[in-house]
């Protein structure tokens, strides 16, 4: 019953069950979601409020410091950088529990140790949009991704490993990867455009529900990005480029990079299909690269065409930082690293952009994936 949880009650048992979970583990996961039942039973407490005070039980914790500097050689000072954060963070939570605005959780997102774009190099950026507009299927497992437990732990192994350096996911993703320290050091972009859920008859309206500019600004978040899907035979294509026009310039002013992942895209047997042929990729390029006042800081998200010469000349068809996206989980991942590799060769692709080849491998070891990807760069 909700008056039998008082926040007393919250407080002292907090600091027992984060101190038993190692951070970064399964039982941690669990053990937050057990503490965000009983917050939630709460009458008072809002959903910022609720996960504030979750997260910064797990972040005050000396586990994770201590698992930082185990894992890097800059460990030390990213481990001052998560006690820093985790103080402030448990100072709001326990003076102002049924008081904490959207502000609040913003200062503890600006707190997070970022990375610079300019600087950054080959970039190995792990997706985790695709709940959101309802697709939850990898590979042969159609619900893959409905777990949100297994999902953030497959997100924070992933970014646990040598040579990934960025993020890209929906608010409460980002979020609780941020308050967990996941995301500390990367670059992290927001997924923008969710409303064409998948299969649904409004999937070519794919408006911006997700992140806007201001909310990857005051998030402290390196840019924002948009699917961008051109179907020559549905007039809702025509509203979504004119709102991803209007995101790229919103995101511009603002010196935030823009990731537009354009795709030629038709209706077949009552579902989306888009076209990865060359011309197709080409085509979907040249409309996405033209949209908005000024390209200084967009970017693009391209498939990759399994022929070396294909993709050649796909690339040749733009001169904007480009990095390739993985796509639906291979049957033959060797083969679909065969293709990244040729792609990477190719001077204005930065990286790869994976979400589910990675986090969902074909042998479920999400850490050999994710190493043999960051290898071919």
């Amino acid at each position: 019953r909700p008056e039998a949880v008082p926040v007393a009650v919250m407080r002292r048992t907090a600091p027992s069950w984060t101190s038993r979970a190692s951070a970064f583990s399964a039982p941690l996961v669990r053990a937050q979601a057990t503490a965000r039942t009983r917050l939630f039973m709460t009458p008072s407490a809002t959903g910022t409020q609720t996960r504030l005070a979750i997260h910064q039980a797990s972040a005050a914790s000396a586990a994770g410091a201590s698992r930082i500097a185990a894992w890097t050689p800059a460990g030390r000072r990213r481990g001052r950088h998560a006690h820093r954060r985790a103080a402030t963070a448990t100072a709001v939570a326990e003076s102002t529990l049924y008081s904490l605005t959207q502000q609040d959780l913003y200062r503890v997102l600006a707190q997070r140790p970022r990375a610079d774009l300019a600087g950054a190099g080959r970039l190995m950026v792990i997706a985790c949009d695709h709940p959101a507009r309802g697709a939850l299927g990898a590979g042969e497992r159609p619900l893959a991704m409905a777990d949100r437990e297994d999902l953030l732990q497959r997100c924070m192994t992933a970014l646990s490993r040598p040579g990934v350096n960025g993020f890209l996911g929906t608010a409460e993703i980002i979020e609780d990867l941020t308050l967990l320290g996941a995301l500390d050091g990367k670059l992290v972009w927001g997924s923008m455009n969710r409303i064409g859920l998948q299969g649904a008859s409004f999937e070519m309206d794919d408006r911006f529900g997700a992140y806007d500019a201001d909310g990857i600004e005051a998030s402290h978040l390196d840019g924002g990005k948009m699917l961008t899907r051109i179907n020559y035979a549905d007039p809702a294509s025509a509203a979504t480029l004119e709102a991803s026009a209007k995101a790229i310039d919103s995101l511009s002013e603002r010196g935030l990079n823009a990731m537009i992942e354009p795709f030629i895209s038709r209706w077949e047997g009552g579902r989306i299909v888009n076209d990865l042929s060359e011309e197709a990729v080409i085509r979907s390029i040249c409309i996405a690269q033209a949209l908005g006042r000024s390209s200084a800081h967009t970017w693009l998200k391209l498939p990759c065409v399994s022929d070396p010469d294909s993709m050649r000349r796909v690339m040749a068809s733009t001169s904007l930082p480009s990095l390739i996206l993985g796509g639906e989980v291979s049957t033959d991942p060797e083969a679909t690293r065969a293709s990244w590799a040729a792609a990477l060769e190719l001077p204005n692709v930065r990286g790869l952009v994976v979400g589910r080849s990675l986090l969902y491998p074909g042998n479920d070891d999400v850490e050999a994936a994710v190493d043999a990807a960051v290898a071919l760069l």
